[in-house]
C-alpha cells in the first residue's frame, strides 16, 4: 500500500534531507586517499548525533552502520571498514537520517582522488541518470517512465543499469510502495500521485548490469568485477511540483 504525505510531513521530510545534504558535503571534503570508510562512518554517527538526528538503517534487519559505503565493484550496502581508501578509487557513501520521525534517504559517489577517464565517464553518466530520472516525476506520469528515461540514457553512453536493485517509497519506514525501478517501459506502472514521497537511486555499472552477493548477506557487487556508481535522492511530489528533499544545492 503506498501512503500518502502530508504537507507537513513533506515539510518534516525536507528538514531531515536538508540535514543529510549538510552530512554529504562534510564527506566530500574529506574522501581521500589514506581515509579510511570507518572514519567517515565515525563522522556521520557524530554528526548527526550532534544535530539531533539518528541513523535509521542502523539497526535496520540487523544493519550495524549508520552509513553504507560501497568501494569500487560494490554496487550498495557496502560495511564501512578500516582499509584506507587509494587512490583512483570511488566509493559511495548512502544514509537514512531521522529527524524528529521524518526520514530522508541520498547515497552519493565520489572520487578518491585523481581517477581516470573511463571512470569519471561512469561518475558523471550516473549523476546525469538520476536528474533524467527526477525530470518523469510529474502528476499523471507512470513510474515506468522514469526507468525508461534511466535506462535508455545510460545503455546509450554504453554503461549498464543495475536491475537487482531498486528505488522505493519513503516514511515512516525506510522502504515502502511504490517500488522504482531503474529500468523499463513508459507508460507503465504506478500512476504519480501528489504527495508520494519516494528515491530514484540508479546503480550503473560499466561492464555487465548482473550483481554477485557478499558472504556477509548484505553487500552487492558487479559480477565481471567492473565499477559501480550510485547517485540517489528522496523526491516528494506536490500540488506545487516537485521538491527534492535531499538537494545539496
Amino acid at each position: 500500500m503506498i501512503t500518502y504525505k502530508s504537507q507537513r510531513e513533506i515539510d518534516m521530510m525536507k528538514k531531515a534531507g536538508e540535514l543529510l545534504a549538510k552530512a554529504h558535503k562534510e564527506i566530500a571534503k574529506r574522501i581521500k586517499p589514506g581515509v579510511t570508510t570507518l572514519e567517515i562512518e565515525e563522522f556521520v554517527d557524530q554528526f548527526l548525533k550532534k544535530h539531533g538526528a539518528t541513523p535509521e538503517q542502523k539497526g535496520y534487519k540487523g544493519y550495524e552502520f549508520a552509513t553504507c559505503a560501497s568501494i569500487n565493484d560494490e554496487i550498495c550496502h557496502g560495511f564501512p571498514r578500516k582499509e584506507p581508501l587509494q587512490e583512483g578509487d570511488i566509493v559511495t557513501i548512502d544514509m537514512v537520517v531521522n529527524l524528529n520521525g521524518a526520514l530522508a534517504d541520498s547515497a552519493w559517489s565520489y572520487p578518491v582522488g585523481k581517477i581516470n577517464k573511463k571512470t569519471k565517464e561512469l561518475l558523471d553518466v550516473t549523476k546525469e541518470a538520476l536528474y533524467k530520472g527526477i525530470e518523469q516525476v510529474k502528476i499523471g506520469n507512470r513510474i515506468g517512465d522514469i526507468g525508461h528515461a534511466i535506462q535508455t540514457y545510460v545503455e546509450a553512453q554504453g554503461f549498464s543499469v543495475v536491475r537487482n536493485f531498486i528505488g522505493h517509497g519513503i516514511g515512516p519506514t525506510i522502504h515502502e510502495k511504490p517500488e522504482v525501478p531503474h529500468f523499463g517501459l513508459p507508460g507503465k506502472g504506478v500512476r504519480i500521485k501528489e504527495g508520494m514521497v519516494f528515491t530514484i537511486e540508479p546503480m550503473v555499472n560499466i561492464g555487465t548490469f548482473e550483481t554477485k552477493m557478499d558472504n556477509n548477506g548484505w553487500t552487492a557487487r558487479t559480477r565481471d568485477g567492473s565499477l559501480s556508481a550510485q547517485y540517489e535522492h528522496t523526491v516528494a511530489v506536490t500540488k506545487d511540483g516537485i521538491i527534492i528533499i535531499t538537494d545539496q544545492e
